[in-house]
Parts: C-alpha cells; structure tokens; sequence
C-alpha cells in the first residue's frame, strides 16, 4: 500500500466509477482496476462491488475511507510543511455557505488577493453539513460555516455575526399571517442548510403547518420565487437589503432566538496550517484592518 494506491482508491470511492476516477487522476482505466485489485489483495477484503453502471463502495472500503483520506492529507501536509519558507503561496482551498460567499467573501478576497497575490484561493459554496463534511474528509483546508459547531477532530473561531430576517412576498404583513395561508411553501437550500433549519423551527413553534419545500441552489433564485409570491425563506439581512429596499419582498424581524447568528471558520485541529491559512484567517478576522496594517 502506497500514497498512490489509495489516492486511487479514494477517486474511485467519491466517483463511484473506475473510468470517471481514472479521467481524474489523469490515467488508463485499466491502471485504477490494477492499482485496486491489487489493494484488495493486500488488504484481504472487497473494497468495491463492480455493476454495470460502475462500482459501490462495501462496508470495508467505507471503514477504510477516512484513514485513507487523513494519509494522503497528512502527505500533503509534510511536503507543504518542506516547501513553505513562510511566504504566502501556492493554492488555498477554502468552502462557504453561499450567503457568505455573496455576503462577506467579495471584500475579504479582494484584500487577501491583493495582500498576497502569489496565492491562489479556490473557493467551493456548499450547505453547513456538506462542509463540515469536506474539511473533516480533507477535501477543503478550511469553511465558513453556522455555528456553534460541535466535533471532536475540528476547531472553530467566530469570524462574522449576522442577522436572520423572514423573507415573504410583500402581501404578508407579519409572521401571524402564515397560519392562514393554505399550502404554504418554504423556498430554501438542500438539506442541511443551517437557516433552513431555523426556518423549521421558526414555523414549528408559530403552529405554522407548510408543504414541501422547494430547494434551490442560488440566493437569486430563493428571493426571486418569493418576491413572485410563491413561497417565504429565511436568509441574512444583508443579503435581501437590495430587494427589500427596491419594494419586491417585504422582511419581518425576528426574537433573538431566531436571528442571532455566528459564522464561523472551521479547520481539522491536527492539520497543518499553510503560510496562505494563516495569512487568510488574518484577513478574515474581526481586528482584520490591525493586522493587514502590520503587514
């Protein structure tokens, strides 16, 4: 077993197929299905079950997952470590919620990049749970997540409060409208979605009944649907200032149980952290513009 066995094994496992893991690691099909059967061999188990459409990961493979995983982050971690004289460089991969993203980052980049333009951020958008996912798996260095956040192999720093507003069309005067709209529809990121739970349980504690809800993928498509009156979210203030201001949606406030909010930046505790982490969470923080002075 080798680093490369199991980046193999880990492209396949993510992919579900050798020919899609195979066009990832840059290689012949045939390559992967050697390099994993010879694991197999080694190991004694099945780590896939091969099918037509392409192969399933078996409960042994899934207990190997996270081991194999931490091995190659650690790799990762002592060549970095070698490599890094303490000058910002190289690429940084960091997840957001995308509220963040569309919130909060745009600024936040605009400093670091022109800080440190020998670094290159790759940034992924995704829902809390998703993304504690990555960073715990080592996919991601680090993510800006909801908090608190509770997991033993993670360390969190508050970096950003924000505040959580009802978002309805604009024919809804307050909360206590919704218990008489029939068939009311929630419009909110897949599940997972930190603020779609607090929209839950917004609701739940109102006696507000709702359908299913539609999932979206984008901010702009969320307020769009409301402010055509099909349904309500619940989303930072900041985000729907613009809309509300232009008269398309109409906003509620809500008690501090629902719409006090901390964003916080999470990494694995026993990661390495790059001159480019370092140098990013500098910017980030609250005493930011300290920081960036002292440069």
């Amino acid at each position: 077993m080798d680093a490369t066995d199991l980046k193999v094994f880990e492209a396949v496992a993510r992919h579900g197929s050798m020919n899609r893991a195979a066009a990832e690691l840059n290689t012949v099909q045939s390559n992967v299905t050697a390099r994993v059967r010879a694991l197999e061999l080694e190991l004694g188990v099945l780590l896939f079950q091969r099918h037509a459409r392409g192969v399933k990961i078996t409960p042994a493979g899934r207990r190997m997952l996270p081991f194999s995983a931490r091995i190659s982050k650690l790799l990762s971690d002592a060549k970095a470590a070698a490599r890094d004289d303490g000058v910002p460089s190289g690429v940084l991969e960091i997840g957001t919620l995308e509220t963040t993203a569309a919130l909060r980052l745009p600024s936040v980049l605009a400093s670091f990049t022109k800080a440190y333009p020998k670094v290159r951020p790759v940034v992924t958008t995704g829902t809390t749970c998703s993304l504690i996912e990555d960073v715990v798996e080592c996919r991601l260095e680090g993510a800006f997540v909801a908090g608190p956040v509770d997991h033993p192999d993670l360390q969190q720093e508050s970096v950003f409060r924000e505040e959580l507003v009802l978002v309805t069309p604009r024919s809804i005067r307050g909360i206590e409208d919704l218990a008489s709209i029939t068939d009311l529809k929630t419009i909110v990121f897949r599940v997972g979605c930190s603020y779609r739970i607090k929209l839950d349980s917004l609701l739940s504690k109102a006696g507000v009944l709702v359908a299913q809800p539609l999932e979206f993928g984008s901010i702009d498509a969320i307020l769009g649907c409301v402010a055509a009156g099909v349904g309500i979210t619940l989303l930072p203030k900041g985000i729907v200032a613009a809309a509300w201001r232009d008269g398309q949606i109409a906003v509620h406030e809500l008690d501090p149980e629902f719409a006090e909010v901390q964003t916080v930046f999470i990494r694995r505790t026993d990661a390495y952290v790059s001159s480019a982490l370092s140098a990013f969470l500098r910017i980030v923080r609250p005493d930011a513009e300290l920081h960036v002075a002292a440069e």
